[in-house]
């Protein structure tokens, strides 16, 4: 309670600080621009009115020149009252003193002032005093971790029976890092997270998006997980294939040579669940299917095979075709497209001395494509606890991601 107060605290002052400093910096750019607006007015009315301010000052100062002129020449001497007087009369016939230049009616003449709305503040109060909230329990909550080679499913749980979600948004971050970022957000209630790396801390939390809103709610209380189990990684070095910078994404490039591309290690264990998921190449389209092609798993590697459909292992074919030991399965899957996943789940059910079937160690597998499946049972003549995986694809364009 107290950390999680702690940082409300500090999210809240922080937000409000930030807004503060927004506001004073649009209320001095509003100021600022009806101060510029103001110059502008100023100065384009002004204008005119100086001019002819200019012209009558001009005027009424050379009237005033001449007036004194006419008085020198009454008052003079006899003898220059005839030549003043001439000079006089020669200048007053060529000043016009009878004509103002054009001014403009009071009306016409802008008149400044400021509107200013008061009920900005009104507005601006009662948005301020509705404007956030605090929220005691979030709307929805980290159910479960469960871990996967190199990643992390992670499940969540809505926990406010009024609380309709319409979308889901989840985070994540290494015990060490400052900042969470997004790796989720949708419909769906769980998520695998990938490229975790094993035996480390990570931070993950939830929230949720009402039914029609547009805002975020609160956030999950922060729950820890980890994985303990490594990454399924493509062994490098087979031509036909280029490998992703993590090796979980295998890429049938344009190379004539052809043959199964294996997992680096056995890191496939029964109780688990191993998936392959076709995804787009960059010539945005999935490869011509073949016959031989294969996902599937399998006891060890086995070089000089160019398909899983083989002895000491179970695959499918992209046309949705079952093969247990090299034989071919009556049952059908769907085909493996574009999108596609393939799931593999196994299961030990029986250990002891040999049987009828001539093995003497069972596994149950399911293998699951496109929401449909096909159970049956992988008799071996020993005991595995770890399996390789593989793949092979006659044509270019596939592109697979296992994890």
């Amino acid at each position: 309670i107290r950390e999680s107060a702690t940082l409300t605290r500090d999210v809240l002052e922080q937000h409000f600080n930030d807004l503060k400093g927004t506001l004073k910096k649009l209320l001095d750019e509003r100021l600022m621009s009806l101060l510029q607006e103001v110059d502008a007015i100023e100065q384009e009315s002004i204008k005119p009115l100086d001019e002819c301010q200019k012209l009558i000052e001009h005027g009424v100062s050379t009237a005033d020149d001449l007036l004194r002129e006419g008085e020198s020449a009454v008052h003079g001497d006899v003898g220059q009252q005839n030549e003043k007087l001439c000079s006089f009369t020669k200048k007053a016939l060529h000043i016009q003193l009878d004509s103002l230049p054009e001014v403009p009616s009071l009306v016409d003449v802008p008149c400044l002032s400021a509107q200013l709305d008061d009920c900005l503040l009104t507005i601006l109060k009662n948005q301020i005093f509705r404007h956030g909230t605090v929220a005691s329990r979030p709307p929805v909550q980290l159910e479960e971790f469960v871990e996967k080679p190199g990643g992390i499913l992670v499940r969540w749980c809505k926990v406010d029976d009024d609380f309709i979600p319409q979308d889901y948004r989840l985070q994540y971050r290494k015990s060490t890092a400052s900042h969470f970022e997004d790796v989720y957000v949708g419909s769906e209630t769980e998520f695998i997270v990938l490229h975790i790396d094993p035996n480390v801390d990570y931070q993950f939390r939830v929230c949720a998006r009402g039914d029609g809103r547009q805002e975020w709610s609160p956030w999950s209380v922060p729950q820890i997980g980890c994985t303990t189990l490594v990454p399924h990684e493509w062994t490098t070095g087979l031509e036909g294939y280029s490998l992703s910078s993590r090796r979980n994404i295998a890429l049938r490039n344009d190379s004539q040579s052809c043959g199964v591309l294996y997992s680096k290690a056995p890191t496939y264990f029964c109780g688990q669940t191993l998936t392959f998921r076709q995804v787009l190449s960059g010539i945005e389209t999935v490869g011509q299917p073949d016959r031989r092609d294969s996902l599937g798993v399998c006891v060890e590697q086995q070089n000089g095979y160019d398909s899983l459909q083989r002895d000491k292992a179970v695959c499918i074919s992209t046309n949705g075709a079952v093969f247990v030991n090299g034989k071919e399965m009556t049952n059908q899957l769907p085909a493996v497209t574009s999108g596609s996943t393939v799931t593999f789940d196994m299961e030990a059910v029986q250990l002891g001395p040999s049987s009828n079937e001539g093995g003497n160690f069972k596994l149950r597998v399911t293998i699951s494509s496109n929401n449909r499946e096909v159970v049956f049972d992988w008799v071996l003549d020993q005991c595995c606890v770890s399996l390789y995986f593989g793949c092979s694809f006659s044509y270019p364009g596939w592109k697979v991601l296992v994890f």
